[in-house]
């Protein structure tokens, strides 16, 4: 299983824009193009729904040695063998996520600012989440952050960070550039008219700033 230091591309299957029947196609497609970890989000499923769901992608994203998250509900990794749990500002404590589990597994957490990205240390998560970037109408709720805190928080926090919220092939340069060396893009994969390619292309310019940043 590939490492969290590794991983660079996080994609995030989400039910909002396809339907459980596309799941399979979309989860081998995202794989091929190199994703290092997915998430299944699905907001309006049951957990029974999204039970079955993360044992079709689990069993793809096992093979390729890929991590696979599910988003919110922790009794979904009681029942399936995913690696982890990403929990929002409003969901329930990093401890408290592990305790339901009962077995390793890792666990991220959403931050929208400066001030949450620090408040998320104690708890210890794996990883975190930090933006939105831009606007997204995944996250309408939360103000775009932008780019000038992205080499701060990098600065402040030891951890993985996974930039997040309105990136897409298009603005990923302008996005590494700030500070970033790791993100998560959602509807530019999921909307691709080619997954495939898209994905490599996303992963060629993280690539090209992880050798980057060995070098500096």
């Amino acid at each position: 299983m590939r490492s969290l230091a590794d991983c660079r591309l996080y994609g995030i299957v989400d039910l909002g824009y396809i339907t459980t029947r596309d799941v399979r196609g979309v989860t081998e497609q995202l794989l091929e193009g190199g994703i290092d970890i997915l998430q299944l989000r699905g907001k309006k499923q049951t957990l029974d729904e999204l039970t079955q769901v993360a044992n079709t992608m689990h069993a793809l994203t096992a093979a390729k040695g890929a991590q696979l998250i599910v988003n919110d509900y922790a009794e979904v990794a009681v029942r399936v063998p995913v690696e982890g749990v990403h929990v929002g500002q409003d969901d329930d404590s990093i401890g408290a996520v592990r305790a339901h589990v009962g077995r390793p597994i890792l666990v991220g957490r959403s931050t929208h600012s400066l001030a949450q990205a620090a408040a998320a240390l104690p708890e210890k998560p794996d990883y975190i989440g930090f933006g939105p970037l831009f606007a997204t109408p995944t996250k309408p709720d939360y103000p775009p952050v932008g780019l000038n805190d992205i080499a701060e928080v990098h600065r402040r926090v030891t951890l993985p960070i996974f930039c997040i919220g309105g990136i897409k092939l298009e603005n990923l340069e302008q996005v590494i550039r700030a500070g970033a060396r790791r993100v998560v893009i959602v509807s530019g994969l999921l909307q691709a008219t080619e997954i495939v390619q898209y994905a490599r292309a996303a992963k060629e310019l993280l690539g090209q700033s992880a050798i980057e940043n060995l070098k500096s």
